[in-house]
């Protein structure tokens, strides 16, 4: 290794520099504050767990994203959080333990072995919100709700929101008796959105011809809820066990439009992001220009269970980075003054009363201070602001 290669950053890990790091921490304070408007309080997880406590009630995916390491004191194996909905989930079962519902915030740096995605750092802040406690559609219009709402408050436009439902899938699979192999093989088809592949795998591994039409509308169900109402009562009437989610669904997405005119919202029964855990509606939002989603979530009420307390949850989560480089929410500057370099201690107080207020006051320690639009001068005894 040469000495220039030591100061190269491993791929997928970035590091933020002014001004940029600067407006990042301004909408990290505003997003946070708005979900504390919310009525959802701010926790800070640990960055670093026992593996298996941190990889409870997870998918493989997120085992294979995890650093692993020894703890030096108890030879245990630990980790770094890939994730931090895991360890809310911890926390509301035990560390909190709240009788009825718990709506909990947090906003910190995760770490992957791999990116997520060819957009995706290594090293995410993941800001979000999960709400414990409370089953049903409400439930869920109110996490996408907040959403949406922080996405607008980040300054995100031209929000596309994709809806998707894991419980139908679910129901679908334990009508048919699919094993988990077979699951596994129809999730990847449906996954590839190929309606012919996936038909021709339905034919040859079922006999019931009324699975055979519900999978085949399922390949088929992408589009807006109107043009998918005859659809969905179709499904629900070839699997009944499927109908509540499906109904629990349109009442979602009635809701949703009434709130948010303005994005556009579509259907995709295909998409079963999150598979190994969420276990009812899923949820992504999308802009344009970006080929990867800006915010997602879903429910995963399963996780709790796994915990010792199984409680009714959904949540979402996104990179607060992304959300910076696309939104448009700007930030007041603060107004820079510049000190000259002195010992009077009237001058240290004139400088600390000027930060009290708000001001960035920095002292001339080699010239001219960048940026400065005044600067303090004494004037009979006393400092003053003057335009620098």
């Amino acid at each position: 290794m040469t000495g220039a290669d030591r100061w190269l950053l491993p791929d997928g890990i970035d590091e933020i520099l002014p001004p940029q790091a600067r407006r990042i921490e301004q909408l990290r304070r505003h997003l946070l504050d708005y979900l504390d408007n919310c009525g959802y309080d701010f926790v800070i997880p640990p960055a670093l767990e026992y593996l298996d406590s941190l990889l409870t009630g997870t998918g493989k995916d997120l085992d294979l994203r995890t650093f692993k390491v020894t703890d030096q004191l108890s030879g245990r194996l630990m980790g770094l959080s890939a994730d931090t909905t895991p360890q809310v989930a911890r926390i509301d079962a035990h560390s909190l333990a709240p009788e009825g519902t718990s709506r909990l915030s947090y906003c910190r740096t995760v770490f992957h072995t791999r990116p997520a995605s060819l957009l995706a750092s290594r090293t995410p802040t993941q800001i979000g919100a999960e709400l414990y406690g409370v089953a049903g559609t409400s439930a869920d219009v109110e996490i996408i709700s907040v959403m949406l709402s922080l996405l607008s408050e980040a300054g995100i436009e031209g929000v596309h929101l994709d809806l998707g439902n894991v419980g139908v899938f679910r129901a679908l699979a334990d009508s048919a008796g699919l094993s988990d192999e077979q699951q596994s093989e129809l999730f990847d088809l449906l996954k590839l959105k190929c309606q012919t592949d996936t038909l021709a795998w339905v034919e040859r591994e079922l006999s019931d011809s009324r699975l055979t039409e519900a999978f085949s509308l399922v390949a088929s169900m992408q589009g807006s809820a109107s043009a998918l109402t005859d659809k969905f009562a179709r499904l629900a009437e070839l699997v009944p066990v499927a109908a509540q989610q499906l109904s629990d669904m349109t009442q979602a997405i009635e809701a949703l439009m009434q709130r948010f005119p303005q994005v556009s919202i579509t259907c995709d029964l295909t998409e079963l992001r999150g598979y190994d855990y969420h276990t009812g509606l899923v949820f992504a939002a999308y802009v344009p220009g970006y080929g990867d989603a800006v915010a997602q979530g879903g429910r995963y009420d399963e996780t709790g269970a796994d915990f010792g307390r199984a409680r009714p949850a959904t949540g979402f989560s996104a990179d607060l980075k992304v959300l910076a480089a696309l939104g448009q929410r700007q930030f007041e500057a603060k107004e820079t003054v510049a000190a000259p370099a002195s010992d009077d201690p009237s001058l240290w107080q004139a400088i600390t009363d000027l930060r009290t207020k708000g001001y960035r006051v920095v002292t001339e320690a080699n010239g001219d201070v960048a940026g400065a639009s005044q600067r303090l001068q004494q004037n009979d005894g006393q400092w003053i602001l003057v335009s620098a």
